[in-house]
């Protein structure tokens, strides 16, 4: 029997009825979306610290925070996103009316993973509802307690015909990808990236990957080592380093290790204390399959900071690893852990084609005081995002699109974005029903004089348009 067919069918017949259509439904979907973390900000909070040891300060933050204010977005933008964009005109269609509409897909399916099991699903989902859609939610169950809210709580503050929330594992989620949606919005691994993407294949779904990768850290000689040293270990180590966009290794000289290193050291100390297991603000790794991972890769180059670990209590000290050479399996996987590789590098050149030679990244990263380095190393590189000078605080604009490249993703969203995301851009012309000699000079026997006269027409304001 099929666990979902049900769910799904009543997620059509009501996007077909047009229940989600309305500016004011979509509101109120909103509305009761920002209620529903309103009102169950405590338990979510003590979902997050049982499922990661996330502190409060890390989930208001990174997880209740961002959610709040993409709905207040985009209920601030509703309408004016709704509307029917105007578009130029050439003199072929200069009495016509042409505009571009953005319509809702229809049912889409959105995949959550378990490192922000709150942010990584709400933040699509207003999207999804600012544009009209039904939506099933998929949140991960490795976040158990997280899930257990989304499954129990959730639905009650949402149109219960338009919106659901769904259970299960790889195997569930295997089946839930055999049926046909009218759009996938997946974030996790490249590796299940791939899977979700040969399974939309199969129904020609449009897809949104929101994927991984090694993300690199360029450090020049000029910086001052303690004020990097303190951006980057607090955005590694932040959430445990289980985070797409942390900085998953440094490039930097020898002579910029050797003061990297005690400055990465004095930075760990003063965020976590001399015992930073002790610390309420160092959050723990999801599993024990996770941690058994992330234990074998300290194995890799030296230690020089850091190191230990306690399988008890799935923790992984904040570390530093130095000697790290590129074949090492911690150089060949998205980390995902609170571990630091430093590869030294002789030159600009030298790390940007290290950089160049692997998978483009979800983030770069550049430090330096020269402003042309930084430039250069943008200039030179392709990632989703890049910030010069700090960790990955480009994510907090929501006026910035949020996404990979190649291996890393494709599709963005955040803002508008994810409005837009979520939304067929429809181009619709109106034309007049009269007027049928003017539009003569199109139709057969062709002359060079209705060439001519059409060409003309068709490139007035700079169009390319190929369609009589």
């Amino acid at each position: 029997m099929d666990p979902f067919e049900d769910t799904l069918q009543r997620l059509r017949e009501a996007f077909r009825e047009g229940r989600t259509r309305s500016a004011e439904f979509r509101a109120a979907q909103l509305k009761g979306l920002d209620r529903f973390l309103r009102e169950h900000k405590q338990q979510l909070q003590e979902a997050l610290l049982q499922d990661l040891r996330k502190s409060a300060f890390e989930a208001e933050l990174s997880e209740l925070s961002i959610s709040h204010a993409e709905i207040n977005l985009a209920l601030r933008n509703l309408r004016a996103w709704m509307k029917d964009e105007k578009v130029p005109r050439n003199l072929a269609t200069q009495l016509d009316s042409a505009f571009v509409r953005k319509e809702p897909f229809g049912v889409v399916l959105i995949i959550a993973p378990w490192n922000y099991p709150l942010n990584l699903i709400l933040v699509p989902l207003v999207g999804a509802i600012a544009a009209g859609n039904c939506v099933m939610l998929k949140p991960s169950e490795v976040s158990k307690n997280t899930e257990k809210i989304l499954v129990e709580m959730l639905p009650r503050y949402l149109d219960r015909s338009c919106f659901a929330v769904v259970l299960g594992g790889p195997e569930e989620t295997g089946q839930l990808l055999e049926h046909k949606f009218d759009y996938i919005f997946f974030t996790g691994s490249t590796r299940v990236g791939k899977i979700v993407m040969a399974a939309a294949a199969q129904h020609l779904t449009p897809v949104t990957l929101e994927l991984g990768g090694k993300n690199p850290c360029y450090v020049d000689d000029d910086c001052d080592p303690q004020t990097v040293a303190n951006r980057v270990a607090l955005f590694r180590y932040f959430n445990a380093g289980q985070t797409c966009v942390a900085p998953d290794y440094v490039l930097c000289s020898p002579a910029m290790q050797e003061r990297l290193v005690p400055a990465l050291q004095a930075a760990i100390t003063r965020f976590y204390g001399e015992d930073p297991r002790a610390s309420p603000d160092l959050g723990r790794i999801i599993s024990d399959k996770h941690f058994q991972r992330l234990r074998g890769l300290l194995g890799c180059g030296r230690v020089a900071v850091g190191g230990q670990s306690e399988e008890s209590d799935r923790y992984i000290a904040p570390t530093v690893l130095v000697d790290v050479q590129e074949t090492e399996p911690v150089m060949q996987e998205e980390i995902f852990g609170p571990i630091l590789p430093i590869v030294t590098v002789s030159s600009l050149d030298e790390a940007v084609d290290f950089i160049n030679r692997r998978e483009k990244p979800l983030a770069l990263y550049a430090f330096s005081r020269r402003s042309q380095v930084v430039k250069q190393v943008l200039a030179r590189t392709s990632s989703g995002g890049f910030c010069g000078n700090d960790g990955f605080m480009h994510l907090i604009l929501a006026s910035l699109p949020f996404g990979g490249v190649g291996a890393s993703g494709m599709g963005s969203y955040h803002g508008k974005f994810s409005f837009d995301t979520f939304s067929h851009h429809r181009a619709c012309l109106l034309r007049r029903p009269g007027l049928e000699k003017m539009y003569s000079v199109r139709y057969p026997p062709y002359s060079p004089r209705s060439l001519r006269v059409l060409l003309l027409a068709m490139e007035t304001r700079g169009c390319s348009c190929t369609l009589l």
